[in-house]
This record gives C-alpha cells, structure tokens and sequence, in this order.
C-alpha cells in the first residue's frame, strides 16, 4: 500500500492525475459545448413568443451552465499545457505523425478556448444581461441579438473543430493513421500544415465574421451554422473530420 502511495505521486503518478483531471475536464467542457448547441438552441427557438419563459431559462439555466462551460473549458486548457511539461512528452515533436497530430489537436483546442473567452462568454453577458433586465421589467438592449448572433456562430463553430480535435488527440497513436515509429519528412510534415492552417484560418475567420458576408444567416460559409436544427453543423463537423484523417493519411503516413 505504500509503494502504491509512493507510485501515485512519483512523475509517472502526477502525469496520470493529471491525464485523468484533463480529460475529465475536457469531457464537462465538451459535453456542455453538445448540450447547447444540439439542445438549448432548439429548445430556446422553440420558446417561440414565449420570451419571458425564455428570458428565466437564460437566467437561470444557462448562466449556470455557462459558468461550468467556461471554467471546464480554461482548466482543460490548463491541464493539458500542464501535461505537455512531463518528460518525454515532445520526445520527436514535429517528426513523428503522432506528435503533428497531437499538435494540431492543441492548436483546434487553443482555438477553442479562446472562442470561449473572447468570443462566446463576452457576447453572452450581454444577453444574460438583457434577460436579467427585461425579467426585471427594463427595456430590452438592442445590442443584444447581435451579441447572440456572434456568441452562436462561434460556439457553433468550436463543434465543428471538436470533431476532429477530437479524433487528433483519441487517435493520434493508433499507427493505422499515423507513423507512430519512423519520422515524417519535412516536406510530407509541411504539406500537412499547409492545408490544415489553411483550412483552419478560413473557418476561424469566418465564425469570427471578418469574411464579406459577416454574420450574416445562412450567407457563405455561416450556412454551417444555420439551416433547418442542427444538421448543417453535424455536416460541416464531419466533412472537417474526414478532411483531417485524409491528410494525415496522405501526409503522416
């Protein structure tokens, strides 16, 4: 018993704990990420007229969940830099295929959590904010739809990375998509990066509306975002999924 005592907190014991608190972690983080986007958004739009029953589930449900949303999010964040300071964690980082797919996964993830500071939780203050005040009987904010509108399209767009972030970090290892023993070429390793930074910078840019049609619904690229409850996401999510596994198919082999 205290040889097992002594394991669990040598090196090779604080990096499970912290493998198991990250992934823990990353699970409240993107669970309530699915919960709002496949379910609060549809059920809040089916509220219909029924804006002071949507303005007390706001204030009520969401402004809890959103606080646990966005801490889970930061201490995932966290816990994998935290991770990424164990020894042998870089070991062959940027050669292997396994080590490039890791990274991209940090990076959608980085990407991820930043959309949820600077961009969903800073909009949705306004419109918890609105609710609050319209509940109290104030005047409604006219910012506060367009605040939603952006806080959506970027919570939207964190579930189409979080398909493939996802497979980058579950996946990475598996040597059926991946080189796990030998290195990859400069040139294989760059041809990677380019189409995935490539890819990855359009979608940013887009769900933070810097593209001409902005936040314009179901204009462009927002299309993902939009449409008839939540298919054109689940479409957008995967078809980057399957993007990812064909280059580090093509390239990572």
């Amino acid at each position: 018993m205290t040889a097992t005592a002594v394991g669990l907190f040598s090196s090779q014991g604080w990096n499970t704990i912290l493998r198991a608190a990250h992934i823990l972690a990353g699970i409240t983080w993107i669970g309530l990420l699915y919960f709002f986007n496949l379910v609060q958004v549809p059920a809040y739009a089916a509220f219909g007229d029924e804006a002071k029953a949507r303005n007390l589930a706001l204030d009520k449900l969401s402004r809890r969940a959103l606080w646990w949303f966005r801490w889970a999010a930061f201490s995932t964040f966290v816990l994998g830099i935290l991770l990424t300071t164990q020894k042998g964690f870089f070991d062959n980082a940027g050669k292997s295929g396994t080590t490039i797919l890791i990274s991209l996964g940090m990076l959608l993830g980085t990407i991820m959590m930043l959309n949820v500071w600077g961009v969903i939780w800073r909009n949705q203050k306004v419109v918890l904010a609105n609710a609050a005040n319209l509940l109290a009987g104030g005047e409604a904010n006219p910012d506060a739809p367009a605040a939603g509108r952006r806080a959506l399209m970027a919570s939207r767009q964190n579930v189409v990375f979080s398909f493939a972030m996802l497979f980058c970090m579950v996946f990475a290892g598996h040597d059926i998509y991946t080189n796990t023993t030998g290195e990859v070429s400069s040139g294989k390793a760059g041809g990677f990066w380019a189409v995935s930074f490539i890819v990855v910078a359009v979608m940013e840019l887009n769900a933070l509306g810097f593209m001409p049609w902005k936040t314009a619904p179901n204009k462009g690229l927002n299309a993902m975002y939009d449409g008839k409850g939540v298919k054109n996401v689940l479409i957008a999510a995967t078809a980057l999924l399957v993007i990812v596994v064909a280059l580090a198919q093509l390239f990572l082999r």
